[in-house]
């Protein structure tokens, strides 16, 4: 060694630049994969979780012990078997002590550990730690030769390459993590689900997952909470590892005095942290994104209590949570993907019946090795006891033996037919094992024995039975942790919910209001419908165009001259202006020279008549005139020099068309197209000037040209009536 060591110095080697950093990001890949982020599927473990539980393990931190400093926990654990930083190690030993964080935690802490709010744990030197019951059934058997050892880092110590783990903990606890190129995330389960759908599958190994999630319903979070998917979706996640879970806050509503109510919220998504969500919540409140909520209050203590105050005891509580679903963290998504190290210490994607036949498939194996070991070690016993027995029938002559012998074991050997061990043993028997009460009690361990040797032998003959034993063994593993608060499900599984959409009428209290525009432009929102519009002040030289009796919920529509229309809130009015109001060409996107035709309330169903100066005209449904953006919408399209006259409501089957001609036309409103878009049609032609004014009226009801004048029938108005783009005939002198 020393001769090739000394030939190698100096030794200089070419080595291309990309194949020697792929080498190393390879190895750094890898070593990140396996060792690092990804659970292994047996014990559901990343490798610092499984040596903190030995470590605890070697120190006898058990449940019934006293508990022992963290620090001398994470020091263990970085001497012998994990050579990391201190703070990496007791974080994850804090975080398998969260109930907030794990389902079933496997270590106990006494101290402060942190709390959902996340806040930070105490240093580890004022914490202290003990396993759980579940850490210890992680453990069962690991000092029966259940599973496989390798040496540690320094090859000084010898730690499991996997934990006996007859726990489900891979899906009872979940795991998160992300590794190069690949990230693992399952969600916690129920562990009493999770030990009936394994039976099923020890029953049938070919049972569908469909089968499976009849009894494993699906993610069961430690801080419990609505999951809200269709049983497809969850079923198609669990088929092929990959998929996601809407998870939603639980919540009620608290009724208090003179008819106003609350809302609480108890639960949480999973993972979420209060105090971030509270800032959240807090935050959209002041940026006015939460217009229908007032406050939010935390009254939490052991348990979680945020209260919601709504704005006002007329908005629906379903809508008033559907918006801090859609904007708060009260709604969140666990993704799934179920990657995992397998047994073949390959990194792969399972579903939920490969994973839990992987466990199985450990379990299997982890009991025919103990069976093994048990098995020798009850032979060795025999052969022990059958030693003792030989003796016991001749004690005399063993003491003779011993006391005169140069060579006792050798002669005993001969004399009695021993073995090696069974000899041994005699001559390291105690005085007072020769006692008459003692040879009674070896025969009554021999007869035990024996019949447990019978019963190894006839379970490692038999495959069927070693698995009707793990069967038997879910079963009450089942029912043991569907016992008391812990083996409650938390999280409640509901349908998708409906798609709602928020309307303006349900973000705000409906109440009636006024919407007034002056002669300048200026636009306000009064409430009431029986304002006094003489009282009401304008600016200088300024005063009343129009006022538009309106509720708060609803969308005004100002049609311009230039053909394009605009859409406005009017919640976004009463919140735009005091007093005077503001200028409307603030609020759209409308030039100086070109002005507002109409305001009206935009209403399903309704339809509007708009018609050019030359005389041209389309009809356009209420829809269609919705407009998003600042810069409205273009309906008529006009020509140069061509503006908008009229856009009233079409509520009729006649039109009346007077033009400046003094040229009087009636015809049927069915001749004019309803359009999107466009440019119109023909309602009157003109040889020169254009409109002066329109009606539509119902023929039944007749036609009334000016407010409170004689109403004439269609019998008076025959004379007019004719098709459209004709050009009527001279005015009467009452439409003039």
């Amino acid at each position: 060694m020393h001769a090739i060591a000394e030939n190698n110095i100096g030794h200089v080697e070419d080595v291309k630049l990309a194949e020697a950093l792929q080498e190393r990001y390879l190895a750094y890949a890898l070593s990140t994969i396996m060792s690092r982020s990804l659970p292994d599927v047996r014990d559901g473990l990343k490798p610092v979780h499984r040596r903190l539980i030995y470590a605890m393990h070697q120190l006898r931190l058990d449940p019934t012990s006293g508990f022992k400093k963290c620090a001398r926990v994470v020091g263990d654990v970085i001497g012998k078997f994990h050579p990391h930083g201190d703070s990496s190690v007791y974080e994850a030993l804090v975080r398998l002590a969260q109930d907030f964080a794990v389902r079933y935690p496997l270590v106990e802490g006494q101290g402060n550990f942190g709390s959902i709010d996340g806040d930070n744990p105490a240093a580890m030197r004022y914490t202290e730690a003990r396993l759980t019951d579940v850490a210890v059934a992680l453990l069962e058997g690991i000092e029966e030769n259940s599973v496989d050892f390798h040496a540690t880092y320094d090859g000084e110590e010898q730690e499991p390459s996997v934990l006996p783990a007859a726990f489900p903990n891979l899906l009872a606890n979940g795991a998160t993590g992300i590794a190069v190129g690949m990230a693992t995330s399952i969600p916690p389960h129920n562990a009493a689900e999770l030990c009936a759908a394994a039976a099923l599958l020890v029953r049938d190994p070919e049972i569908e997952t469909r089968a499976l999630l009849s009894v494993m319903r699906g993610p069961d979070f430690p801080t419990g909470g609505l999951i809200m998917e269709d049983v497809e979706t969850i079923l198609h996640a669990y088929e092929t590892g990959r998929g996601s879970f809407r998870v939603r806050a639980r919540w009620e509503v608290e009724q208090g005095r003179f008819g106003m109510w609350q809302i609480v919220v108890t639960e949480i998504p999973y993972q979420v942290q209060k105090a971030r969500l509270i800032e959240q919540i807090a935050h959209l409140l002041e940026q006015k994104k939460l217009i229908l909520l007032e406050d939010v209050r935390d009254e939490s203590t052991d348990e979680i209590r945020l209260v919601l105050e709504p704005k006002s005891r007329g908005v629906e509580p379903e809508i008033l949570m559907e918006t801090l679903f859609q904007t708060t963290a009260l709604e969140s998504r666990f993704t799934l993907n179920m990657n995992v190290i397998g047994a073949n210490r390959l990194p792969a994607v399972m579903g939920l019946r490969q994973v839990l036949q992987a466990w199985l498939d450990h379990r299997y194996e982890v009991l025919e090795r103990r069976y093994k070991y048990r098995l020798q070690a009850v032979e060795r016993r025999l052969e022990i006891l059958e030693g003792f027995l030989s003796v016991y029938m001749n004690l005399d002559r063993v003491i003779q033996i011993v006391r005169e012998e140069e060579d006792p074991k050798a002669t005993l050997i001969a004399t009695f037919t021993l073995t090696d061990l069974q000899a041994e043993t005699v001559l390291n028997m105690r005085l007072r094992a020769l006692r008459r009460l003692e040879e009674m009690e070896i025969r009554r361990e021999y007869e035990k024995l024996s019949a447990e040797k019978t019963d190894l032998v006839t379970l490692l003959g038999d495959k069927t039975l070693r698995w009707q034993r793990i069967e038997a063994e879910l079963h009450t593993m089942a029912e043991v942790f569907s016992r008391g608060r812990v083996g409650q499900r938390r999280s409640t599984l509901l349908s998708a919910p409906r798609a709602i959409t928020i309307l303006v009428q349900d973000m705000i209290e409906r109440e009636p209001m006024t919407v007034i525009l002056s002669q300048k432009g200026w636009l306000k929102a009064v409430k009431s419908h029986s304002v006094d519009l003489e009282k009401q002040k304008f600016k200088e030289s300024d005063s009343l165009r129009i006022a538009l009796p309106c509720m708060s919920t609803d969308k005004i529509c100002f049609f311009a001259t230039d053909g394009r229309a605009f859409t406005l809130k009017v919640a976004d009015l009463c919140r735009a202006g005091r007093h005077d109001g503001q200028p409307v060409r603030l609020l759209i996107d409308l030039s100086n020279d070109q002005d507002i035709v109409s305001m009206f309330v935009l209403e399903d169903g309704k339809h509007r008549l708009v018609v050019s100066h030359s005389g041209r005209g389309m009809l356009v449904e209420d829809k269609a005139l919705v407009a998003e953006k600042r810069t409205g919408r273009q309906v008529f399209n006009l020509k140069e020099g061509e503006k908008i006259q009229f856009c009233l409501l079409a509520q009729g089957d006649r039109v009346a068309i007077l033009g400046e001609n003094r040229r009087f036309l009636i015809f049927p409103l069915e001749q004019i197209p309803m359009m999107t878009r466009g440019s119109g049609v023909v309602l009157q032609k003109y040889a020169d000037g254009g409109v002066h004014q329109v009606r539509v009226f119902n023929a039944v009801e007749g036609l009334s040209w000016l407010p409170n004048t004689k109403i004439r029938s269609m019998n008076d108005l025959q004379e007019w009536s004719s098709r459209r783009a004709a050009t009527g005939k001279k005015a009467p002198l009452w439409a003039r």
